[in-house]
């Protein structure tokens, strides 16, 4: 898509982020929608909006065009994030109900695994609009699929609180939007790139100020509509219990180390290495292969281990793994001692993200399972939106910092040559760009843009080791919660529908 389109790989990244803070910011509305008109004919229409979507994507011919898909295809997903859990509960029962949790908690690895493979192997021997064929395809396959499932009526009695919405979708749009312009309009002096400023001040932080502010305001206007015995837009019931709140903040951080990671890797192979999309597929096989396995294996361990165990188990692994590649990465991806930390982070990820699900949906009771649907779509897709944007703007970041103190002490590079260059907006480029547009814009001799070359790639590779080495960090901090997590046998789920 940076090739087609001409334009820089943020703002691709910018259309990823649109479909999860466009889920994030809907999913409780969506699920309220399933429980007031049924979750079977919401899923239907959503599906057939989301295959709306992906035709867009293929014919788009502007970025924009892009972004604006994804935006369909993640207000399709508010409401088909929610449904999976009230359809697996009215559809299947007993043993077969708890392994279609377990396959569903693994169901983003088998996409991932797939995404890459397919989709990295047709973008590079075809071209990306054909992977959204194959999306076309299944969305239509889905479709007809879904009528051989049954689920309850609606419920047309289920009010949908449009102030806690709004308040809600404006708190989670402002987050995201915020996160991830941190780096293009400044951490706090707002740069050149910022849409506008306040005295001088980026408008990315005071973003994330208003989001902060909004989403406790939707906290205050629930619980005045809760003792007001009115039915909130989410019962915070869900989140009643330490254990239930540990749960979240796991969540939200196993999502967004997996989110950086996948934005990440593709970042230094396609865009540094200058490699092709199956080259990225292939490095990142292990991980997503690792992750699908782990995830569909570890329900086998819930009669053995508590969800304490296994989650800080889970967080103690994928730390290790960030952590041992911090210290062994190199600007190849392929070698043993990487692909070992890519596997065990998969083994940590893949435990973790089943887990933290099944701990949410066995803790609610029956009434409280559709907001527990909604609370687990708000938070993985608002924590894959942030994670992305977040790995992206302290990357660049450090990148800056990075060359803008090794152009300093370089005697190659001499102080009128370093001025010919706009340090102030540095990102991710491969040497041949970078040799290309030194030759373009300055008057750098051949010697002097090998040393440039020599200072970015060192730069590329610092800014890499540092940024998982902040990922190991939080990481870390998540055994934490992760030590909250309960001691319970898992029990069939609760069944979401709504009561009457």
């Amino acid at each position: 898509m940076v090739a087609d389109f001409g334009v820089p790989p943020t703002s691709v990244s910018t259309a990823i982020v649109t479909y999860g803070l466009v889920v994030a910011a809907l999913v409780m509305v969506g699920a309220k929608l399933g429980q007031r008109v049924g979750w079977i004919i919401m899923f239907r229409i959503v599906v057939a909006l989301f295959a709306v979507s992906a035709l867009l994507m293929i014919l788009s011919p502007t970025v924009a065009w892009v972004i604006t898909a994804q935006a369909f295809a993640g207000a399709s997903a508010a409401i088909i994030v929610p449904s999976l859990v009230a359809l697996i509960a009215e559809n299947y029962r007993g043993a077969q109900q708890a392994t279609a949790i377990g396959s569903l908690g693994s169901a983003r690895a088998l996409a991932g695994v797939s995404a890459f493979l397919v989709g990295g192997t047709l973008a590079t021997f075809v071209g990306w609009r054909p992977v959204f064929g194959i999306v076309l395809a299944l969305a239509v396959a889905v479709f007809l699929f879904s009528f051989r499932l049954r689920s309850d009526a609606g419920n047309p009695a289920v009010k949908i609180d449009l102030v806690a919405a709004v308040l809600i979708g404006g708190g989670i749009v402002a987050l995201t939007l915020g996160f991830n312009n941190l780096n293009g309009w400044g951490v706090l002096e707002a740069t050149a790139a910022a849409p506008f400023d306040i005295v001088g001040l980026s408008p990315a932080p005071l973003l994330i100020v208003v989001g902060v502010v909004l989403g406790q305001a939707f906290l205050m206007w629930t619980r005045r509509r809760t003792k007001a015995g009115k039915v909130p837009l989410v019962s915070l019931a869900v989140l009643g219990s330490s254990r239930e709140r540990a749960a979240v903040y796991a969540m939200f951080v196993v999502v967004s180390l997996e989110a950086a990671l996948n934005f990440t890797v593709p970042l230094y192979i396609q865009i540094v290495q200058g490699r092709t999309p199956f080259d990225t597929s292939l490095a990142m096989m292990p991980f997503n292969l690792t992750v699908f396995v782990t995830a569909t294996l570890v329900v086998r361990l819930y009669k053995r281990f508590p969800p304490r165990t296994i989650g800080m188990v889970g967080f103690g692994l994928t730390t290790v793994a960030l952590l041992w590649l911090s210290l062994v990465v190199t600007n190849d991806w392929e070698t043993l001692p990487t692909i070992l930390g890519l596997f065990v982070f998969g083994v940590g990820q893949g435990a973790l993200v089943t887990l933290v699900f099944n701990v949410l949906v066995t803790a609610a009771p029956k009434e409280l399972a559709g907001d527990v649907g909604s609370i687990r779509g708000t938070t993985q897709n608002l924590a894959s939106a942030v994670g992305t944007a977040v790995s992206g703007a302290l990357l660049v970041t450090i990148l800056a910092f990075n060359v803008g103190t090794a152009v300093v002490n370089d005697v190659d590079l001499p102080p009128e040559l370093v001025s010919q260059v706009d340090l102030d907006s540095v990102n991710f480029v491969s040497n041949d760009q970078l040799r290309t547009t030194l030759a373009e814009v300055t008057d750098a001799t051949p010697a002097q843009v090998e040393a440039a070359v020599a200072v970015n790639t060192q730069a590329r590779l610092s800014a890499l080791k540092l940024g998982l080495l902040i990922m190991a960090a939080v990481s870390a901090l998540a055994i934490l919660p992760a030590s909250r997590l309960p001691k319970y046998r898992p029990h069939e789920i609760p069944d979401p529908s709504p009561t009457r």
